[in-house]
């Protein structure tokens, strides 16, 4: 295989991390207004477990052991996606259709697992995201994510900069962070919405979404002409 033939367009970048943005922010939001917890970024959960810490005087809550779960949780996620694609550049040939369908997997698997218990269904959920957020976190000199927007808007803001200040920035550098962003804010509308007005399980849902879309995904990139080629 060229090494032409597996490296994605901007487009299709694009595409498939608006995608993943929307369902990480829908799950987020999904276990955010039913347990309280976020399982798609950390910067809140830590500053929460040191609250707890400082206050609690050497006694943790059951909160903070929740929160701690849910950090752990991602960051072996993030572990897992080194292990398995072990390598940080967007790359087609690598496996991301069977990682993003086992996210799904995990995913599905939360619903049953929260019946018995919370803090492993937080667990199970925040390894997704963490596996998610790590499976490509560079493409041609931007830095991906699909499951926070702090570091996107940050891109966002640093490119226009430049870019008013004259530097040759290309178009599809700062659409890129603002159409994750924006994504990730629809999605968290969406699932909020779905939960607070139906009775539909959003993050089953969600899980279905990534078990078909990585099945599709691992077919489509064994035929002869892969997107971006």
């Amino acid at each position: 295989m060229k090494e032409e033939t597996v490296h994605a367009k901007p487009g299709w970048v694009l595409f498939g991390g608006c995608i993943l943005a929307f369902l990480a922010a829908a799950v987020n939001a999904d276990f955010m207004l039913r347990v309280g917890v976020s399982v798609s970024h950390l910067s809140g959960d830590l500053s929460r477990i040191a609250s707890q810490a400082g206050r609690g005087a050497g006694h943790w809550s059951r909160e903070a052991v929740l929160l701690i779960l849910t950090v752990s949780g991602f960051v072996g996620g993030a572990a897992t996606a080194g292990f398995f694609i072990h390598h940080p550049n967007l790359q087609l040939v690598r496996p991301y259709g069977r990682s993003v369908i086992f996210v799904g997997l995990l995913l599905l698997a939360t619903h049953p697992a929260g019946r018995y218990s919370v803090p492993l269904a937080c667990f199970m959920a925040a390894w997704a995201c963490g596996m998610q957020n790590a499976l490509a976190t560079r493409y041609r000199g931007l830095i991906l994510r699909t499951t926070h927007i702090t570091g996107l808007l940050t891109d966002f803001g640093q490119l226009i900069g430049m870019r008013l200040r004259g530097h040759p920035i290309e178009s599809w550098k700062i659409t890129t962070p603002f159409a994750l962003a924006a994504s990730f804010a629809a999605g968290a509308a969406a699932g909020s919405v779905v939960n607070l007005a139906t009775s539909i399980p959003v993050t089953v849902v969600c899980g279905a979404l990534y078990v078909t879309g990585g099945a599709l995904w691992s077919v489509a990139k064994r035929r002869p002409h892969l997107p971006g080629g």
